[in-house]
Parts: C-alpha cells; structure tokens; sequence
C-alpha cells in the first residue's frame, strides 16, 4: 500500500478523530480557536495519529479510545510544533506563514500550552492510569529532548551518538507512545505492547533522519520551507555532522563557522562539502537501518492488514519526497 492506502484503510477512524479534535478545541477565547485551527488545517500528514489507529487495530482493539488517544497525539505534537517555531524564529512551515509571523511569539507559545494542558485533560477522560503514565513520560521526554536540541545549537562539537540521543527524544517519543498506547488499549501482553513501542520509535526516528536529508535535498515546494533551514538555525543535524567529521581541515573550519554563526554564511560551500563527503548517503543509511528494526519489531504482531499497513509505512519512512 501506498500513503493514501494506508491513510483510507482506517478512513472512518480518522474521521472520529477529527470530530474528537473539533469537539476539543472549543474555548471562549477566539484567538486560541483561530491559531489551533490554523495550524490543524494547513496540512501535515497526521502520521501520530495515524500511528495509534493502525497500532490499535493491528492489536484488535474494537473500542474508541483510540480515536480519543490518537487526538491527544496531534493536540502534543501541534503544541510543540508551535513552541518550535518561536525558539527557531521560524517564519514558514508546511509552506504556510508561522502561528508566530502572525499572532506573534507570545499568542504561539501560550496557546501551546493551552494545546499540553487540553491533552491531559482528554488523557483523564481516556480513564486509563498507564495511558496518562504513557503520554506524561512522553512529553516529559520530549520537553528534554527540545531543551538538548537547543543546547546543541550552534554546536560544531556535537556528536552523531548525541545527535540520536536527541531525536529520538524529541521527535521517535511521540512516535512511541502513538504505537504502544494500541497494544495497551488492546490488553495486549508485555511482549507485543514493547514490540508495538519499539517499532514507533525506530520508526520515528527513520522518520526525522529522513527529514534530515530533505532539508539539503528537497525544494520550498515539497518541503514547505526553505533549503536548508537547519543550517540556518544553526542546528547541526546528521548530514552536516559527516560533512564536518570527513571534511579536509580548511572546509571543516568553514562548516564549524556556518555552525556558529547560523543564517546563509557559506551556503554554498557547506553543500558541496555534504555531496563530497557522502553525507546524504550516509544519513539515508542510517534511515534505512533504523526502518528495517522497525520492521523487524512489527512482525511479532498477528499477520492482517492494519500490521501490513505499519510495514508498509517503514518504506514510506524513507522513500518520500516530502
């Protein structure tokens, strides 16, 4: 199945999850509305959410918490989409203006917490102690993974050991608690829910290593935002890691300055210097590796078509063009 396939094989749930989404954002207070819905509405893939359908129903889950548990996934990851953009100073995302271009830093950060606290709202309403135990640890993780992605920038030092430690916090956790919480809600033993926990955590980070590349690779078109904008913001990702750990001693001098420095300051040179040093190969393959043990967990799962489709999402993982 292709992305779309895998999106209508679980067409209705979304549907709920989206009348779950719509039901929470009500507030009287007219800008929250106005910023949440903004962001809601200006694409993305919902893949969290996706995520907790197809792990549900691969566990055979009948109920519809998890319609409600995969809404509380996309309330978290838009809070922190907006908390994101305010740190980076990010002006496009999606290919859209920023929340903070229009309503500025203050309104993206505040209805972003708005957004965390609405979510463990619902996570009461779900009823189960280890779903909050679940998405509590997770956002904790994900607060440290932002807090360490901001020590790191414009770090020229940065390891690639490091570098992982820091996705898979701030973006693989999310991943993991979308997974895992199906095979909780199913009642499903220690060993699947850790297989379903695993598989979203290799997956979610097949998924930022990805990211990675097509910042360097893909045009404001596919990607919503300009070429890279990780440099920009001075965050050395994995490709810029390679380039500066394989680059002659003059061109690493020059993409540590880039580092330091953030913006545009040798664009150019810092491109060539990935190309040459095989840098984009390299993060493709640890995307590969880390889809392939997603796969791998997957497969401890009974055989039907919801655990096909979650196979089929570890090709997409990488093979996407945006």
């Amino acid at each position: 199945m292709d992305f779309k396939q895998v999106q209508g094989l679980v067409a209705d749930d979304m549907e709920g999850v989206n009348d779950v989404i719509r039901r929470y954002l009500h507030s009287d207070i007219t800008l929250i509305c106005q910023i949440i819905n903004y962001i809601l509405e200006s694409g993305g893939k919902r893949i969290r959410p996706l995520l907790a359908l197809l792990s549900a129903r691969a566990c055979s889950y009948t109920g519809e918490k998890h319609l409600l548990v995969a809404a509380i996934t996309e309330f978290i990851h838009t809070a922190t989409l907006l908390h994101d953009d305010v740190v980076d100073s990010s002006s496009m995302r999606r290919g859209h203006e920023t929340a903070n271009l229009i309503w500025g830093n203050e309104s993206s950060i505040l209805v972003g917490d708005f957004l965390f606290s609405r979510s463990f709202e619902m996570m009461v309403e779900v009823g189960e102690m280890r779903v909050m135990e679940i998405l509590a640890r997770a956002s904790n993780t994900i607060a440290e993974g932002e807090v360490m992605q901001l020590l790191n920038s414009n770090d020229p030092d940065s390891s690639e050991e490091h570098y992982m430690v820091v996705i898979q916090s701030k973006t693989a956790k999310l991943f993991e608690a979308a997974c895992q919480l199906g095979a909780v809600l199913a009642g499903q033993p220690q060993e699947i829910e850790e297989a379903c926990a695993n598989y979203g955590a290799h997956l979610g980070t097949a998924f930022q290593l990805k990211d990675d590349v097509l910042d360097y690779q893909s045009s404001p078109e596919e990607m919503g935002k300009n070429l890279g904008d990780d440099l920009t913001e001075g965050k050395p990702t994995l490709p810029l890691i390679h380039a500066l750990k394989n680059s002659d001693r003059a061109t690493a001098d020059l993409i540590r300055e880039a580092i330091i420095q953030g913006g545009r300051l040798h664009m150019q040179e810092v491109m060539a210097a990935i190309e040459e040093t095989g840098a984009i190969e390299h993060t493709l393959k640890a995307a590969e590796q880390q889809a392939l043990i997603a796969q791998q967990h997957i497969e401890k799962l009974p055989d039907n078509e919801y655990r096909r489709a979650l196979t089929d999402l570890t090709r997409f993982a990488i093979s996407r063009t945006s």
